[in-house]
């Protein structure tokens, strides 16, 4: 799996209570196999040259992808149990990327997801606000 650019950081018992996987974009879209969801909990993309994280959770509709940037000023989020948190000025977003508490009055950035041949497939250039 290395050669497609994928690499699954590994949990540490007192680490962070999800996955961070590294990966490449290739074509405006990033590849993962759909084993790397075998485990339950959210699972954070941390696409190279990327500022941003992409948290991905499994729903009854499938996997959605988010942008986990700060629509008030532009902040890299943190997950924070079911819900994304801003540090610079305390915006808050639900688990489907809803604005619980302002400054921010924007949704997160989601990105389309198809499951193709194993795969979870995001398409980076289908992003919806």
């Amino acid at each position: 799996m290395a050669a497609s650019g994928f690499l699954v950081a590994e949990s540490i018992s007192c680490g962070p209570p999800y996955q961070i996987i590294k990966t490449e974009i290739i074509n405006d879209s990033i590849q993962l196999p759909l084993s790397s969801f075998d485990q339950p909990g959210l699972k954070l993309v941390r696409p190279s040259g990327w500022i941003y994280d992409i948290a991905i959770q499994k729903n009854e509709q499938g996997y959605e992808a988010l942008l986990l940037q700060c629509s008030h000023q532009n902040n890299q989020l943190i997950p924070s149990g079911k819900e994304y948190v801003c540090n610079l000025h305390g915006s808050t977003f639900d688990a489907q990327g809803k604005v619980m508490k302002g400054p921010a009055e924007l949704s997160l950035k989601k990105y389309q997801t198809v499951i193709e041949q194993g795969n979870l497939i995001i398409k980076l250039k289908s992003a919806k606000s």
